[in-house]
């Protein structure tokens, strides 16, 4: 079965992360599949919207974090380059997302952590199930986060909150997402398929090469860097691979465990 499938029919591109065995998180199959579809998606004048969910029930649970016990062998140097690496090989698809001249909703259920939270913070819409949650996480074991989210996270709910969200790592209900302006719509769980379709499809059926034109406007008007920023990610998830908390924070997460950190 592949990590991730990708589909268009009647304008609208559908990209699901599809490792629902692990909760959808990200692989480098995964990865390599998403980036592909995506840049057909940027060329196919057809393709008015795209729509981005999980299989399986949950949307993503970040990175495939128990892949990283791996990294504990290698020296310092080259586990904080392959972490650096690891980083930067993602972040094309944040760019892609955000960079795509049509507008991308996030159909959010389940688990929405780390990584993902990133993806839904890239996306231009998000409508989330009201079974679904969402967490940082980065924190809880011992990292910065990545995929944007230092870059989105303050535009989208204010620095203090921002500042919550990342330092503490707590789970919030779709509910107080939306408050906090994660996403846009609540809807109950069994209509998130009905009502992200109808979303699509206004936006599908709309204006969308002004669409297009707003989302780039918009995107301006931020004034910041993306790009600059994601490298400032990696940079800084790969030092912190290198502290002890990071080891900790991974053994604890794969033992099932909170987590003792010391600081360092």
């Amino acid at each position: 079965m592949a990590d991730f499938e990708g589909s268009v029919a009647d304008g609208i591109a559908r990209a699901v992360l599809n490792r629902p065995e692990s909760l959808n998180a990200f692989s480098d199959g995964m990865r390599d599949q998403f980036i592909a579809f995506l840049l057909r998606v940027e060329r196919d004048p057809a393709v008015r919207c795209l729509v981005l969910s999980g299989a399986g029930g949950n949307f993503m649970a970040g990175g495939d974090v128990k892949s990283f016990v791996e990294s504990f062998a290698l020296p310092p140097e080259d586990r904080s380059a392959f972490f650096e690496a690891t980083c930067q090989k993602m972040n094309p698809i944040i760019m892609l997302l955000r960079r795509l001249p049509k507008p991308v909703i996030a159909s959010v259920s389940g688990a929405c952590a780390g990584l993902g939270v990133s993806f839904v913070l890239a996306s231009d819409l998000a409508i989330a199930a009201d079974d679904a949650f969402f967490s940082l996480a980065y924190s809880r074991i011992g990292t910065t986060p990545d995929g944007g989210a230092t870059y989105f996270l303050p535009h989208a709910v204010g620095m203090k909150r921002a500042a919550e969200l990342a330092f503490l790592s707590e789970r919030i209900d779709a509910s107080a997402a939306r408050e906090y302006g994660l996403i846009n719509r609540v809807v109950p769980a069994g209509a998130l398929a009905e009502e992200t379709e109808k979303l699509a499809r206004k936006l599908a059926d709309g204006a969308t090469a002004a669409i297009a034109r707003t989302k780039a406007l918009l995107i301006q008007a931020s004034g910041e860097d993306l790009e600059r920023q994601l490298q400032a990610e990696a940079v800084n998830f790969a030092a912190s691979t290198l502290s002890p908390d990071m080891s900790e924070g991974i053994t604890a997460f794969v033992e099932k465990r909170r987590p003792v950190f010391g600081g360092r």
